[in-house]
């Protein structure tokens, strides 16, 4: 309902209604409408925040389960550390060790468990954003030192490869078949020679076989020679690299030549009595740097400890020398 205004005329005595001008009109409807719009954006406003305001007890709870959610993340952390510090002992102290290598090289020591852990204290006093950050940067420095880590055993993966080929190439069966060491004839040492009956050394292992017995490569490697040798009579041998070459001596027949490569277990030559012999056996040398060893040595994968020791006494008291 619009408001009427009088004006009074002292003339007259009278009170006379006041028309305002439409200038006055437009003013009045603007300054109206602009008063109702702010008023129903100041209701709009405090509606929203009101309706969206999380009271103290939700904020409270947020803020708890916020600490526990960074609380879990920091030990998470610290477990990593713990268990990255458990792989890097290991790593030093026990694969390395085995492999002969040299310790790694980790950037720092991942213990720092305790210079870095959270406390509660730093929960109260520290704010969202620096929580965030510490945990940030630790959490890289340990994907940096896992990264260092894996280089580690990509390195030892390597190391492990080139061992397998060392391994398969170390002399470490008997050359003969023999697993009831009854063709054990005659075993390294001082022997009396059979033939010009003086003591001399006896630089290989006799074993006593009948004639075109197989006679097996005891590792991989390449054969070096295969042909007649003085005493020797027809012989093998094979250079497995690493410093090792084994003898294959009296032999009736090769199965392999010179530059062959052969593997561990591959059938090289037949036994026979050629060359100084008195009779169908195999004479076998091992040697490691050019200097002769106890080829009873290298037969770890044939034999267990008892086995061993029997293979030794009977080596050592057996009378029969062939060579």
């Amino acid at each position: 309902m619009h408001k009427v205004y009088y004006q009074y005329d002292p003339a007259k005595h009278l009170y006379r209604r006041v028309y305002p001008s439409y200038r006055q009109r437009i003013k009045t409807y603007i300054r109206n409408a602009v008063y109702c719009i702010f008023t129903a954006g100041l209701f709009v406003a405090i509606y929203i925040l009101c309706s969206n305001r999380p009271s103290i007890r939700d904020l409270k709870k947020e803020n708890k389960e916020l600490m526990l959610q960074y609380t879990l993340l920091s030990d998470k952390i610290d477990n990593g550390y713990s268990v990255l510090a458990d792989l890097q002992q290991r790593d030093d102290n026990i694969y390395r060790v085995l492999l002969g290598a040299k310790p790694s090289e980790h950037s720092e020591a991942a213990s720092e468990k305790a210079d870095s852990a959270f406390s509660y204290i730093d929960f109260l006093t520290q704010t969202n954003t620096e929580l965030v950050e510490v945990l940030k940067k630790r959490s890289e420095l340990l994907e940096a030192k896992l990264f260092s880590q894996s280089k580690s055993y990509g390195e030892l993966s390597e190391l492990v490869k080139q061992n397998e080929k060392r391994l398969a190439a170390i002399p470490a069966i008997m050359p003969v078949y023999n697993k009831d060491l009854k063709r054990t004839a005659s075993g390294y040492g001082y022997r009396i020679d059979p033939i010009y009956h003086t003591q001399k050394f006896h630089a290989g292992l006799d074993f006593a076989v009948v004639r075109n017995t197989p006679i097996y490569a005891t590792g991989n490697g390449t054969v070096i020679y295969a042909d007649k040798r003085g005493s020797f009579g027809n012989l093998v041998e094979v250079d497995h690299g690493y410093g090792y070459v084994t003898r294959y001596a009296h032999l009736e027949s090769f199965k392999v030549k010179k530059g062959d490569k052969v593997v561990r277990g591959q059938v090289i030559a037949l036994s026979g009595s050629t060359g100084k012999s008195t009779g169908p056996h195999l004479h076998y040398e091992v040697l490691v740097k050019g200097k002769y060893d106890d080829p009873s040595n290298y037969f770890f994968q044939d034999l267990n400890a008892e086995q061993y020791v029997e293979l030794r006494n009977l080596a050592s008291t057996y009378s029969k020398v062939f060579d």
